[in-house]
């Protein structure tokens, strides 16, 4: 019996079959890779996304919202700072009539009849010589002649004031009303060492304790 040749058609289908079997692997190879590829580009979408558009979002809220409220509190401001100065206002108006009644009580007592204790210098009762007090006043009187009048009188109305005030103690001064007492003082002692009403007001231009 004569044997059959082999099929010279054999090999040719096996290439073929390798062939695709390569094919197939590639193209399976290559599938994950595009996957991998195309998966890497949309996780990076957000981050784009985000980049491009960070920019914008803090542009509109500069524009629509910062500068709104800023130029609110500008527009405000002179409101608050107006309502703030109209009591100092009124504050510094009433200062300033104080100042100026000060201002003509002083020239008042300068321009009525008086006469003027200079730099009396005494040392406080109690104080063993350690604390004095030094004070410049103007005496007022009703008396036109009040000037001649003490001038005469100097040195026994000299004594009087320098009994008056060397009699006052630390605690005496720093009584609330220590300086109207005073005064209350000098004008009684004066009017009677004088035998008559004379002084009337004591105006002091400066009191120092030390």
């Amino acid at each position: 019996m004569a044997k059959a040749a082999p099929s010279t058609t054999a090999a040719p289908a096996a290439a073929s079959a390798a062939g695709a079997t390569a094919a197939a692997s590639a193209a399976a190879a290559a599938a994950p890779a595009a996957a991998v590829q195309s998966g890497g580009i949309k996780a990076w979408i957000p981050t784009l996304a985000t980049v491009l558009l960070a920019p914008v979002c803090t542009w509109a809220v500069g524009q629509f919202v910062l500068i709104p409220q800023l130029q609110k509190k500008i527009a405000a401001a002179p409101t608050t700072e107006q309502a703030a100065a109209e009591p100092a206002a009124h504050s510094g108006g009433h200062g300033g009539k104080e100042g100026k009644e000060g201002k003509e009580g002083k020239e008042g007592a300068e321009g009525a009849p008086n006469y003027e204790f200079k730099d009396v210098v005494v040392n406080l009762a109690g104080t063993m010589g350690t604390r004095y007090l030094k004070t410049t006043f103007l005496v007022t009187g009703a008396e036109a002649n009040i000037k001649s009048v003490f001038d005469s009188q100097k040195p026994r109305l000299t004594d009087v004031t320098l009994n008056v005030l060397s009699s006052l103690s630390l605690a005496d001064l720093e009584e609330p009303g220590a300086k109207n007492v005073l005064r209350e003082k000098l004008v009684a002692a004066y009017n009677q060492a004088l035998g008559r009403k004379v002084a009337e007001q004591v105006y002091f231009s400066d009191f120092v304790v030390q």
